[in-house]
């Protein structure tokens, strides 16, 4: 392929936009799908297609050719096939089908199956169960197959007939028209529901629906390092459907995660305030800090400034996805006392007079710019 034109192929020219290179490569596929056109030719200018899209809609393929005559840069190996298909739209494979109306008897998970519906419920968890990961287990309210007979809505010991309208196959063809002609299709048969019986007498339990309203025990296992506000989807625990061929949809576990009294979390470090007396920060000292794992201590040089920041590496929250973690930012804040008796007064007046005004660089930098 490295000596072809993709941009012949395509018949686009070589200062084609995106847009109409993707316009151009939605026409040919139509036009050369295998399943649409049976010619002998039609498979390989198919492959042929599909290959120069996916280089001409990447940016740096597309560069690479345009300088070297390959994708890569070096030498390019005409073996993908049709993975250039699957990036003719954002969506990946199943969305050029559904750009195309279904007509190749593929669509969403639910265009030949009966899909159950998504459930969606909110769990809070602490903060270091957010940290570390956890498991719960949740109940959760859903249709699910009846037990009673089984999901098949027929009264326990009763008789079925074979469907007519399916002959007891549980499909039927349906013929479609579309933009490529006639399309025959074939689907569970809606009168029997794919079972391919008809019920004589209904189950009392879930009168025929061959569903009911259950109460189930799910256990959720929460990763470390999740977030407030992420979700976990569990696909197949959503609700279930009767039929036979059907699937049942996902359950959506929205996560609420509890504030902690002193950490606060922003992406995947941790930050907190940790208030000093003013003479610790004058004299030096120790000051307990809390961390995920209990209490750690840091050192306080001597003549240590309001706002000091210290980084506790590693001592954050596990990265998601990933090796590590993040980082614990301590920022220390002075405080002053809120009373002074008599003595106290006198002391710290004597420490004013012994304490030069060029100790204070910032506030005569600000006494000079403001006079």
């Amino acid at each position: 392929m490295a000596n072809k034109d993709y941009y012949s192929i395509l018949g686009v020219s070589k200062t084609a936009s995106e847009d109409e290179i993707k316009s151009a490569y939605r026409n040919l596929a139509k036009k050369y799908h295998p399943d649409i056109n049976k010619t002998p030719e039609a498979q390989e200018k198919f492959k042929e297609i599909s290959e120069a899209y996916s280089v001409l809609s990447d940016k740096t393929k597309r560069s690479n050719y345009d300088q070297f005559g390959s994708a890569d840069g070096q030498n390019f190996n005409s073996g993908s096939g049709f993975s250039g298909f699957n990036q003719g739209f954002e969506g990946g494979f199943e969305d050029i089908f559904n750009f195309f109306g279904g007509a190749f008897g593929r669509g969403s998970r639910g265009a030949q199956q009966e899909v159950g519906a998504d459930l969606v419920t909110d769990l809070s968890i602490s903060f270091e169960e957010a940290a570390f990961g956890v498991e719960k287990e949740i109940t959760i309210l859903r249709m699910e197959k009846c037990k009673e007979c089984g999901g098949s809505g027929a009264k326990k010991g009763s008789e079925t007939v074979k469907c007519s309208d399916c002959n007891g196959t549980g499909k039927v063809q349906f013929v479609q028209n579309t933009l490529f002609g006639r399309i025959s299709s074939t689907t569970d048969c809606k009168t029997c529901g794919g079972t391919g019986t008809i019920i004589k007498e209904k189950c009392t339990n879930c009168r025929g629906s061959g569903l009911s309203k259950t109460n189930v025990k799910v256990k959720v296992k929460i990763p470390a390092g999740i977030d407030d506000g992420q979700t976990i989807k569990m696909r197949g625990e959503g609700e279930q459907v009767a039929s036979a061929n059907g699937v049942a949809g996902d359950l959506h576990i929205n996560i609420k995660v509890q504030p902690h009294k002193l950490l606060v979390r922003k992406d995947f470090n941790l930050y907190v305030d940790v208030y000093v007396p003013f003479t610790t920060l004058l004299l030096g000292g120790q000051m307990e800090v809390p961390t995920l794992k209990g209490v750690t201590t840091i050192d306080i040089k001597p003549l240590t400034q309001s706002n000091t920041k210290y980084t506790l590496k590693g001592k954050g929250i596990k990265f998601l996805r990933g090796f590590g973690c993040g980082d614990l930012i301590v920022t220390l804040k002075g405080e002053i006392p809120k009373t002074l008796d008599k003595n106290a007064k006198k002391l710290i007046k004597e420490l004013e007079n012994n304490i030069s005004s060029n100790d204070y660089p910032k506030t005569e930098g600000y006494n000079k710019k403001l006079k």
